[in-house]
């Protein structure tokens, strides 16, 4: 039996490439250098499922996805909940006294600023995080260092000169599994829906589209609204819900959402990760 493959975006190393290894240890991940890479490599089938971020705890949504899932008539299998940490890496010969600039992607030297700080280094922006580490293995320069996954330093030979130097303990990526087929999920155990929609112009549209959901007992646990095609006036939401698609009250709920919609579109049916109860606020 061929190897499976799962798509990533990123370089070898990167926080996605974990993902992929947690969820799919056995599988071979493929590196893609963009989104739309990763979506086509799946939709070729190149790749037999993606593993792709879809927001984090600190920066939010990953913007480019909203917009690419709607019209790839993939669908969600599954979720990950990924603990993000960022260690500081350089050349096997270079140390802490021979540092001067530690390069990264934006979001992570934000996320490290303090410790950057505290070592007296300069932050330099770079494309990601896995890349910065291929960069300093490279570049021969002990004066340069990265910020990036613990993995990047076993693919990239690089030594790790100080672990977990984020200034947050609380970040965290939710990463989605896209597959060309709809997932297996069964009905009564804990699972997730996701959707996006767009509203009729019509008063309180909003507001008439979302009361299916609490009449019929079904908790959201997100709701977000985006702007397409850079219009202030067109906005398409994206929501989470708890419960089967196939669920008579789901299905009730959907039928009140799309009388008041112009557009919606089931994005996937798929077992809740265990993260969501660890996080889940307990009941008064």
């Amino acid at each position: 039996m061929a190897n499976k493959v799962i798509a990533f975006q990123g370089e070898r190393g990167a926080n996605s490439e974990i993902a992929c290894n947690e969820v799919y240890p056995d599988w071979t991940p493929l590196p893609c250098a963009t989104f739309e890479d990763a979506f086509a490599a799946l939709g070729d089938g190149t790749a037999d499922l993606a593993m792709i971020p879809i927001e984090n705890s600190i920066a939010g949504r990953v913007a480019d996805i909203h917009h690419l899932l709607p019209t790839s008539g993939f669908h969600i299998i599954g979720e990950h909940f990924l603990p993000i940490h960022f260690h500081l890496m350089a050349l096997p010969e270079a140390s802490l006294a021979t540092l001067k600039v530690a390069q990264s992607h934006v979001m992570a030297l934000g996320q490290c600023r303090r410790t950057l700080k505290k070592l007296g280094l300069k932050s330099e922006v770079a494309a990601d995080t896995a890349g910065s580490a291929r960069q300093v293995s490279e570049s021969g320069d002990i004066t340069r260092a990265a910020l990036a996954p613990k993995l990047a330093a076993q693919v990239y030979g690089l030594k790790i000169l100080a672990e977990n130097i984020e200034d947050e303990d609380h970040n965290t990526t939710r990463f989605v599994v896209l597959s060309r087929e709809r997932g297996d999920a069964v009905q009564g155990g804990d699972v997730m829906t996701s959707f996006v929609f767009r509203v009729r112009n019509v008063p309180a549209a909003l507001y008439k589209a979302m009361g299916g959901f609490a009449t019929n007992g079904i908790n959201m646990v997100k709701l977000e609204s985006y702007m397409m095609e850079g219009q202030f006036a067109a906005t398409q939401f994206f929501a989470d819900v708890e419960g089967h698609v196939d669920d008579r009250a789901m299905q009730l709920a959907l039928e009140e959402l799309a009388f008041f919609s112009k557009e919606l579109t089931i994005l996937g049916t798929y077992p809740a990760h265990p993260y969501r109860k660890k996080v889940a606020p307990a009941a008064e």
